[in-house]
């Protein structure tokens, strides 16, 4: 399937943030901004919604935790009881060690995955640029258009809020 894409190159971070809201304003819908590092407030701008990936995390971690606790009370209360200094055959103040490391490495491992999965960066040979200055120095403002977009209108609308240039550009694998 093939995208094709106008966009907006652009010199100053600040320049970008007010065109994204713009632009917004004008009714275009905006498919992503590449910045060569974060800006402030630009989530914000282009109406993203905060992230649930939190949320995963809890559960992750919340697995990690029973599993741990799941692990240890079978293997040391009934599959292979030993009596250590004393103590009972479920002592949970020791377990509490092996239950964090867990419950972290379940947590850390799950949101990594989650995060590469929801963001589509699978590996693959040839990531998939608009623009290679996006990483270096410039920003880029990528506008899904359509044989219904009016070209000259689009142009004129990043330019007059400050695109230093405007290109088109098909894309096969998005």
């Amino acid at each position: 399937m093939t995208k094709r894409f106008a966009l907006g190159i652009f010199d100053d971070e600040d320049v970008l943030l007010h065109a994204v809201e713009n632009v917004r304003e004008a009714g275009v819908k905006i498919y992503e901004v590449f910045t060569p590092f974060p800006i402030h407030g630009i989530d914000d701008a282009l109406g993203i919604e905060r992230s649930r990936l939190p949320i995963a995390a809890f559960f992750f971690g919340l697995t990690g935790l029973c599993f741990a606790l799941w692990l240890q009370i079978y293997t040391l209360g009934f599959d292979w009881p030993m009596i250590i200094g004393g103590k009972p055959h479920i002592a949970l103040p020791a377990f509490i060690p092996v239950s964090f490391e867990l419950t972290v490495l379940f947590c850390c491992h799950g949101m990594v995955i989650t995060f590469y999965t929801i963001s589509k960066l699978y590996p693959r040979w040839k990531t998939p640029v608009l623009d290679v200055r996006s990483t270096d120095d410039k920003f880029v403002m990528a506008i899904e258009v359509n044989e219904n977009t009016d070209m000259t209108k689009l142009s004129q609308l990043l330019r007059d809020n400050g695109a230093s240039e405007v290109n088109q550009k098909e894309m096969s694998k998005f």
